[in-house]
């Protein structure tokens, strides 16, 4: 090697070296996130360019295993922020002390169902469930249009389901039917009686919203129940033929949260992210990127793309009891798993 050349050799490894010790001077504000990947970059490069300082690390799991986690780190807490779940688990961290109190600039823009009392978490998307289907096998007309249309027999063996123990999406359909049926019988078991319909229809429980797209892309399942805005960015980004029904009786309209990590040591930062990712232009760029709908009541209709205006018209929210669900989803959850799942299952 020549001078010259370990010269060169010296300075590269100088300037890298530089360079790594730059950025692990940065101030880590870890979010935990069921957001996916695409609109988790796009928050993190737009944080780091305003917060040059801050390396934002993001970790993308189910709502339930965000729920789990922080439970198990209860004593020594990993995250700062939780940016994404249902309510109903958002309520269960509550209750058992995992959350931070804060108040966010703009708590006024959203309806009292839409955040915690004690300001424990608040509302930043509505998300519906819907009816997902491969619309090149299935024909819009023949789709199903309603929840008890996927329990007809011509779905046996054709449809592919998110597992519902690690997804706030279909712990929340699942809890919507139960609850539809305690009104109609006045107990559980006309609920989980149409979950084991649904069982004997079902293809295959799969361990994420990824292996879910793609089955349902590739043809191995043909109908599937999941979140819209997850299926839409996936029509919009992706040569999947996906396309989705708003269920015509009614479907669950998620309030989809955000809150501080109780015990986090950058507390002052983490609210700083809160405020950053829910400013009515974050949340214009979340419904025009990412199909998400807002919960702030702030931001004119005429400033959001038409899918939502359009779906603002068709849904029917059904009613659910969020203390019933506070107090019931997780043991409802135990009994599906240890006495629904794969009972009556199409092989």
């Amino acid at each position: 090697m020549t001078l010259r050349s370990l010269a060169r050799l010296l300075v590269t490894a100088t300037i890298g070296a530089s360079w790594s010790c730059a950025r692990d001077a940065r101030t880590a504000l870890v979010v935990y996130s069921p957001h996916g990947k695409d609109l988790l970059q796009f928050y993190e490069q737009a944080f780091e360019k305003t917060h040059p300082t801050v390396d934002v690390q993001w970790v993308d799991m189910g709502s339930q295993d965000v729920l789990d986690r922080l439970r198990s780190e209860k004593a020594n807490p990993q995250a700062d922020i939780w940016f994404g779940a249902p309510s109903e688990t958002f309520a269960r961290a509550a209750k058992e002390g995992l959350l931070e109190p804060y108040r966010p600039t703009w708590a006024a823009q959203v309806p009292d169902e839409s955040h915690d009392p004690k300001d424990l978490w608040y509302g930043t998307y509505l998300t519906p469930e819907v009816i997902a289907y491969n619309s090149q096998i299935v024909p819009a007309a023949e789709a199903p249009k309603d929840w008890d249309d996927v329990l007809d027999s011509k779905w046996k063996g054709k449809i592919i389901i998110r597992d519902p123990v690690a997804s706030g999406s279909m712990r929340a359909i699942f809890a919507a039917i139960i609850i539809r049926e305690m009104k109609r019988t006045g107990g559980t078991s006309a609920g989980f009686d149409w979950l084991r319909r649904l069982d004997a229809n079902t293809k295959e429980y799969v361990i994420s919203p990824t292996m879910l797209y793609q089955k349902l892309g590739q043809r191995e399942g043909t109908v599937s129940l999941y979140d819209m805005p997850d299926i839409e960015t996936l029509r919009e980004t992706t040569k999947y033929p996906i396309a989705s029904q708003i269920p015509t009786s009614g479907t669950p309209l998620l309030v989809d949260g955000i809150a501080i990590v109780r015990g986090t040591k950058r507390a002052a930062l983490a609210r700083e992210f809160y405020e950053f990712v829910t400013t009515p232009q974050a949340l214009r760029s979340a419904a025009d990127k990412f199909v998400r709908m807002p919960a702030r009541r702030d931001i004119p209709d005429d400033s959001l793309p038409y899918w939502i205006r359009q779906a603002r018209a068709k849904i029917k929210p059904m009613p659910l009891d969020r203390q019933l669900l506070a107090d019931s989803l997780d043991s409802w959850m135990k009994y599906w798993d240890a006495h629904v799942r794969n009972c009556c299952r199409a092989r």
